[in-house]
């Protein structure tokens, strides 16, 4: 008996050890895997993006200034994740979880998902965050050109982002995915939102692989729209569409105004029918960057963020339909507004 109850106590320590090292696992995933993990795998929490770019100050003169800074991955042990966990520390000022949740601005102002950073890489970091998304844009906050235009959409293909505009004050901007340019990239011009739908399946989907697409406004007569994608970083990549993060892409969706028809019905099916007012006016400026965009100027000591140079007026960009050739001949002739 004796030995029975030794035999017990000395399995009862084995499983109190075993307990003790799933423990400490489980305290390893709940502290450091998320850092390490959650940007990887292709998984994407929208919500959380939603939660970055929804946040609004009072007014853009409530907005502070931004800086950018450097910081280099460095790990002894040349191990990448561990390296970038030292990054999710620094950026969360001590605190992993929430450096995790920061660095999805800094994948968004970098064009570049985190996983993707390994040892020895150097990646560009905002000075501030918690601010209003408007902070870090790459557009001017007013412009002057776009004073007369009660909503303006712009694409910069070269920086990869839109902006929203109302009466010349920046209300939005993201970053986006234009065209391929050596397929079918997006074409530069001035045109306007036509007709959208909420859902649609591409028209250049493979045999049996439905591409779907939501928030889908259109602005080109060739079939581009608009659209929502999981998270368009890196460079131009589509067939000649424009995807946008999925908050970016409703937000736009319930705020640009479609063209006002002669028929009674929404969507593809007005198309044909006589034009009464134009949509919202877009914008394709800028030119296709080879390869992922570049939005900083690499400077010795620090990063400085790219503007965009957007032109004097909207109207200094050629139109690049019948409709717009039209509705400018009209403008001209006094018979609408301008």
């Amino acid at each position: 008996m004796p030995g029975s109850q030794k035999n017990l106590r000395q399995h009862l320590a084995k499983i109190t050890v075993n307990t003790q090292m799933r423990l400490l696992k489980l305290l390893w995933i709940l502290f450091f895997v998320p850092a390490a993990y959650a940007q990887s795998g292709g998984y994407i929490d929208q919500d959380a993006v939603a939660d970055l770019l929804n946040l609004r100050f009072e007014s853009l003169e409530h907005i502070p200034e931004v800086f950018y800074r450097y910081h280099v991955l460095e790990n002894d042990r040349n191990n990448s994740v561990l390296a970038r966990n030292v990054f999710y520390r620094k950026i969360g000022d001590g605190n992993t979880r929430l450096g995790t949740r920061r660095s999805m601005l800094v994948e968004m102002i970098n064009r570049r998902m985190m996983q993707t950073y390994t040892v020895g890489d150097t990646i560009i970091a905002p000075t501030r965050f918690e601010l209003d998304f408007r902070a870090y844009s790459p557009f001017p906050r007013y412009y002057a050109g776009g004073r007369e235009f009660d909503k303006l959409f712009i694409m910069d293909k070269t920086i990869q982002a839109f902006a929203a505009y109302e009466y010349g004050r920046l209300m939005r901007w993201g970053i986006i995915n234009t065209g391929d340019p050596d397929v079918s990239p997006t074409p530069y011009g001035r045109y306007n939102f036509n007709w959208r739908e909420p859902y649609r399946i591409s028209s250049e989907s493979p045999e049996g692989e439905p591409w779907e697409m939501y928030w889908v406004l259109n602005f080109h007569p060739n079939g581009m729209h608009v659209h929502q994608y999981e998270m368009p970083t890196g460079g131009p990549m589509s067939h000649g569409c424009v995807r946008l993060v999925d908050a970016d892409a409703k937000w736009v969706y319930d705020w640009a105004d479609t063209w006002q028809t002669t028929s009674t019905s929404d969507g593809i099916a007005s198309v044909g029918a006589k034009i009464l007012k134009q949509g919202t006016t877009v914008l394709v400026i800028g030119e296709e960057p080879r390869g992922k965009p570049l939005p900083f100027e690499h400077g010795r000591r620090y990063p400085v963020l790219k503007l965009v140079d957007l032109p004097a007026h909207p109207y200094d960009v050629p139109p690049e339909t019948p409709q717009q050739v039209m509705f400018d001949e009209l403008r001209k002739s006094q018979q609408i507004d301008p």
